[in-house]
């Protein structure tokens, strides 16, 4: 991932690069979230390890950051007898992008404020003459 923004603007971007751009999240964890939506039944934890090629604590470590997130969905299955598992499923693509818009314009009005602060700031310091014996 480039460290300035002047990089990440002239790196050719996939829409899948959100994920990462947005939430940090690893490539593992990319593969786990198409691989649920690939699957287009709700899938568990063995299932998708198995999809992705990984050690089950390996793929449930991915899975809790894409519901940390809110990719994914967790659904609890109860067994007749007694006992459930969980399955998992992919948010609805809108939810997902309208969250994604939503961090994107509180990180746009941050951005404004702070770049206004720094205008301000060497605004003044550049106005004040300079003090004697400094």
């Amino acid at each position: 991932m480039p460290d300035s923004m002047t990089e990440q603007l002239q790196q050719d971007m996939e829409c899948e690069g959100l994920l990462e751009c947005f939430h940090g999240l690893k490539q593992l964890d990319k593969e786990c979230f198409q691989a649920l939506v690939n699957a287009g039944d709700p899938l568990t934890v063995d299932e998708i390890a198995e999809t992705v090629d990984r050690e089950r604590s390996t793929a449930y470590r991915s899975v809790q950051r894409l519901l940390q997130t809110g990719f994914i969905q967790k659904e609890q299955i109860n067994y007749d007898q007694g006992g459930y598992y969980h399955v998992y499923r992919p948010t609805d693509p809108s939810k997902i992008a309208s969250e994604m818009q939503r961090m994107l314009n509180d990180w746009y009005a941050k951005m404004g404020q702070l770049i206004g602060e720094f205008e301000q700031k060497y605004e003044n310091e550049a106005e004040s003459p300079p003090q004697a014996g400094s």
